[in-house]
């Protein structure tokens, strides 16, 4: 009975040593702190979000207004911004290099921003419409003229004035002129003009008669060989 008893009271926890009540009591105060700073979070996101709500539907109401640009806002807060901006049927564009520098432009859909306009916000400049109007009137412009001059063809260079009536001051119109004769393209290029052309058949007979007198000497060398010397 004895025993059973020690078995019994041996297995029961002991109490709590003074030193795990106070971590015990620090745990259950960090957890409470916790779930306060959660709920504070909470709340401050609902009433971020209802004065988000408020501004936009404002912006939206004032026909006077195309578009909004806020405060700079960390991710949770642009988060919630493009929520509230697309229930509420615009357009928004987060902007800038830092992530806590980033802010937020909406925009009514019936005046979305062009992409000009986007690469100018992302680069930090303010966007003139005017100066976009003007320098896409001159994209255009210089668009029409290449295709003028590709309709046109090459442009062909003449010279300012006549080479005949440059030097003709030195040589005279006359010598000139007779120049510019000279200096026209022979039709038969190429090709030697028979007046050029020597008397090939004369050649020919000259040949022919150097042989043949090659011929008859070695005849008469031949036969005087085979005949006897006379005495």
């Amino acid at each position: 009975m004895a025993d059973l008893l020690g078995s019994i009271l041996s297995s029961m926890e002991k109490p709590p040593s003074l030193g795990d009540q106070e971590t015990r009591r620090k745990a259950r105060e960090q957890a409470a702190r916790l779930k306060k700073l959660q709920e504070q979070e909470k709340q401050q996101k609902v009433e971020f979000r209802k004065r988000m709500e408020k501004e936009v539907s404002d912006f939206i109401q004032d026909s006077g207004q195309i578009k909004k640009k806020f405060q700079p806002m960390n991710k949770i807060e642009r988060s919630i911004l493009h929520d509230v901006v697309e229930v509420g049927g615009l357009t928004s564009f987060s902007f800038g290099e830092d992530d806590d520098c980033r802010y937020v432009m909406i925009f009514k859909k019936e005046f979305a921003p062009s992409d000009e306009e986007l690469d100018s916000y992302r680069r930090g400049e303010e966007w003139d419409p005017q100066k976009a109007e003007e320098k896409q009137k001159l994209k255009e412009l210089a668009q029409r003229q290449e295709e003028e001059a590709a309709q046109q063809g090459p442009v062909v260079v003449s010279p300012a004035s006549d080479y005949k009536d440059k030097y003709s001051h030195l040589i005279g119109k006359g010598a000139a002129k007779d120049a510019a004769h000279m200096l026209q393209a022979n039709k038969t290029y190429g090709c030697v003009p028979v007046a050029n052309k020597r008397d090939t058949r004369s050649i020919e007979d000259a040949l022919g008669d150097a042989m043949n007198e090659i011929r008859a000497k070695k005849r008469l060398r031949q036969s005087g060989e085979e005949l006897p010397p006379t005495s």
